[in-house]
């Protein structure tokens, strides 16, 4: 069974095991896949940008012919070398199309699958953990000592150094998406071009807080009505440990500042985009979603949802160990009256 425990990740992508010719890199952090899919191919050839020695396939062409898989990877190219095989994952299972390659495994090739959050039950990941030619590379949300290592990495790659108190300033702002950390710090780089040391003042001039970016997607999701995008930054939240409990507290705070506003346009004293502009701490880039949520939401309306959010907060305070579960059961009711207010406007 080899199947690499997150600690051990980096280790293993710095020197995989030569016996390895598929490589299985899954996990939540879609981000964090990519990359490491991509260093891992990228290691392997001469090359990256010559097509013959890097191949990418999908997984649904993959799982209707999965002998493809096996003709591609003993394929000698062109002009010798070795070659590696890029496969995106679908919901289509690739095990069969894997197992030719465990019974007899290529001899210039390796082929690198990215995955999604495979539970310890799918059949691909069984299949690479079980196989001895396989390693299975799980991609969790990056932890305070992975981003700091993040950090440390990008900004050398561009010749700067960074003082501890900017690092760990910097380290807290950034959340546990690789792609959204890497696109901040890359950010960074830039703005302190022809610099020797990237500084305090320069990291709150430029970084943006990537999990307070989360938190204002879950609530213009909730107050906007769009319940696929409340699912997907409110899962971000919980992988990368935030207090379900707080992030209520959030919503229960919009839900406050949106109060008087509605109250005056019922009155006749304003109008929506008037109340948002007076918004002073209001970023500009949702003031569209805001004055939109302005719209939908009686006055009356919002009286309650505050008092059902502070009656939810209570409970996760009671329940720790339900708190998301609360958390969830309290804000997917609020999305659905918005997106039922949105179809009815």
């Amino acid at each position: 069974m080899v199947a690499v425990k997150a600690g051990d990740v980096e280790r293993v992508l710095a020197k995989p095991d030569p016996k390895a010719v598929v490589f299985l890199v899954y996990g939540p952090d879609t981000g964090l896949v990519s990359e490491r899919a991509r260093r891992l191919a990228e290691s392997v050839v001469d090359d990256p940008s010559d097509p013959f020695q890097m191949v990418r396939l999908e997984g649904d062409d993959v799982a209707a012919d999965p002998l493809r898989l096996a003709d591609e990877a003993n394929t000698i190219g062109l002009f010798g070398g070795r070659r590696a095989i890029r496969v995106s994952a679908s919901s289509r299972n690739l095990a069969p199309a894997l197992a030719p390659l465990f019974a007899a495994p290529p001899q210039d090739a390796v082929v690198v699958v990215e995955a999604g959050d495979l539970p310890r039950s799918s059949p691909l990941r069984t299949a690479c953990e079980r196989s001895a030619s396989a390693l299975a590379i799980p991609c969790y949300a990056d932890g305070t000592r992975d981003i700091a290592a993040l950090v440390d990495a990008t900004l050398r790659d561009h010749g700067l150094a960074i003082g501890p108190d900017a690092r760990g300033a910097l380290v807290a702002l950034l959340g546990g998406d690789r792609v959204a950390s890497r696109s901040e710090i890359e950010k960074l780089a830039l703005y302190a071009r022809g610099q020797s040391e990237v500084t305090l003042a320069d990291v709150h001039a430029v970084v943006g807080d990537v999990s307070a970016l989360a938190v204002d997607a879950v609530v213009d999701a909730v107050f906007g009505g769009d319940q696929a995008a409340l699912d997907v930054a409110f899962m971000r939240l919980m992988r990368e440990g935030f207090d379900a409990g707080v992030l209520l507290g959030f919503v229960l705070r919009h839900a406050l500042t949106l109060l008087p506003a509605r109250l005056a346009i019922e009155n006749g004293d304003s109008a929506p985009a008037a109340q948002v502009e007076g918004m002073r701490s209001l970023h500009f880039r949702r003031k569209a979603a805001v004055e939109r949520q302005l719209r939908l939401w009686p006055h009356a309306h919002l009286v309650r949802v505050a008092r059902d959010l502070g009656t939810a907060i209570a409970a996760t305070r009671r329940n720790a160990t339900l708190a998301e579960a609360l958390a969830q059961k309290a804000l997917w009711p609020i999305a659905a009256a918005a997106r039922r207010a949105a179809t009815r406007a």
